[in-house]
């Protein structure tokens, strides 16, 4: 039968003595004898004390809890990256308190004011697709929680952030799709809100600027990453008077989305089209029909990089109260991964 742990009170009750001589014989204070001391420990194990966390850290100032704000769980990228920040934080004794924000601004603005209110000693996030102001990032500032970004960084300055190199991920990326003879490639971009997106279009314009091709803006398209607004894009590039031979899609689920109509339209004269997206999602390896290639962006290194920031952040932070941290802002080069089983459409 489940036993109610004990209080202080009932074991100084039990030992005759006072509450605060039993709170400092639990906590080894100096001016408790060892008799006294090991009198409170057996009597605490009979009765099941368990120390109230929540009373002992906010005497420390700390709650030994960091929290984690991601777009989707379900997406393999943040699930990757989710454990190995729990990897991290379990090394160091932390607790980590993970939120989605489903990609709505709104919930996340809701999400950092809860994770304020737990008390958390850090946070970790990666942006929603739609999030275009950061008051409610700037406002953890007033409560000294530090804050670290990684994958989707805002395009804040004097911020702390891990994110993987885009621009030069793309342009590896077109000059693939360039190698294989291609000269009208399409893009399908991510939101425009997204500073990601920007780094794939400046990648894409150097790429073809790099090998003498003329930018046609026509050839990106922003979409917002979900399969219905992936199909509109495609049919977009589709329809361009410049036959589109290959597309870079924004990540492998864009990909998958547009390999996908791309069959059910069953256009003879799509059969050549090749795509590159992002991501090299371990998912690919059990599709019939795959990108071609696929930009590596080392989530487990993001994450496992961004909470190490984080934490070195938080002992800054105990060794120099008040003292500003230097701003960490970490680039990951990706690396572009040619998938043997891809094949074109």
């Amino acid at each position: 039968m489940f036993t109610k742990p004990a209080t202080l009170k009932e074991i100084a009750i039990r030992l005759n003595i006072s509450i605060s001589t039993v709170s400092r014989a639990l906590h080894d204070h100096p001016s408790i004898g060892l008799t006294m001391r090991q009198k409170v420990r057996k009597v605490a194990n009979e009765l099941n004390y368990e120390p109230n966390q929540s009373a002992v850290f906010f005497q420390k100032g700390k709650t030994h809890t960091i929290g984690v704000i991601l777009p989707e769980l379900s997406e393999a990228f943040f699930s990757t990256a989710t454990s190995a920040i729990e990897e991290t934080a379990y090394k160091k004794n932390y607790t980590v308190l993970l939120a989605q924000s489903h990609d709505d601004e709104q919930k996340e603005i809701e999400l950092v004011d809860k994770m304020k209110k737990h008390r958390v000693d850090g946070l970790l996030v990666s942006l929603a697709k739609d999030t275009c102001t950061f008051e409610h990032f700037e406002r953890l500032k007033d409560y000294d929680i530090p804050v670290v970004f990684f994958d989707r960084i805002p395009p804040m300055p004097n911020i702390h952030s891990v994110a993987c190199n885009m621009e030069t991920g793309t342009i590896e990326a077109v000059s693939f799709l360039l190698k294989k003879g291609h000269r009208t490639i399409g893009m399908i971009n991510g939101p425009k809100t997204l500073f990601a997106s920007n780094e794939r279009k400046e990648g894409y314009i150097e790429a073809m600027q790099k090998h003498r091709l003329k930018f046609d803006p026509s050839l990106i398209v922003n979409c917002d990453l979900t399969e219905g607004d992936t199909e509109r894009c495609l049919t977009e590039l589709l329809a361009n008077k410049r036959k589109v031979t290959a597309i870079v899609t924004f990540n492998d689920y864009v990909a998958l989305f547009a390999i996908k109509k791309t069959r059910s339209l069953q256009i003879s004269g799509n059969n050549s089209l090749e795509f590159v997206s992002f991501a090299n999602l371990p998912l690919i390896n059990y599709m019939d029909h795959v990108p071609v290639a696929s930009v590596e962006q080392f989530p487990y290194e993001q994450g496992q990089k961004a909470t190490d920031i984080l934490f070195e952040l938080l002992a800054q932070k105990e060794r120099s109260p008040g003292k500003p941290a230097a701003f960490y802002n970490f680039i990951i080069e990706s690396k572009l991964v040619e998938n043997t089983r891809g094949n074109t459409l």
